[in-house]
């Protein structure tokens, strides 16, 4: 399984994934910018294809699994911001990624409604 969580990241194994993707849409990298609005130029999206742009913004993400119809968690799993659930956890590991991502997105009232369940939480697990 940890072999598998390995080939889901990394920048050749995304720029790969698009690619083959964008191929299976039967879309040329014109296409993608036309029907990204603009948002991605084909130039960019082939330099992500080919693993010369190997962090691409949430948001390019975003754009680029409403336009091939995919889903936006797994090329955030591709991209390396998020773990699998399914990934192995040991313990002691850290995590948190998608929850350090989301928090740009919260307002202040949500931001403080979930630190106040983590301190519950944390100390339901204490108990």
């Amino acid at each position: 399984m940890l072999a598998e969580a390995k080939e889901l990241s990394g920048p050749a194994a995304l720029g790969s994934y698009l690619k083959s993707t964008r191929l299976g849409r039967g879309l040329k990298l014109r296409g993608v910018e036309e029907a990204s609005n603009q948002a991605i130029s084909n130039a960019y999206l082939s330099q992500l294809e080919n693993g010369k742009i190997t962090k691409p913004s949430p948001h390019i993400l975003y754009t680029l699994a409403t336009v091939y119809g995919i889903s936006y968690e797994n090329l955030m799993e591709r991209a390396g911001y998020i773990v699998s659930a399914s990934a192995p956890r040991d313990d002691g590991t850290k995590h948190g990624k998608a929850a350090t991502f989301s928090i740009e997105f919260l307002n202040s009232d949500e931001e403080n409604a979930l630190l106040e369940y983590l301190a519950f939480y944390r100390q339901k697990r204490k108990a």
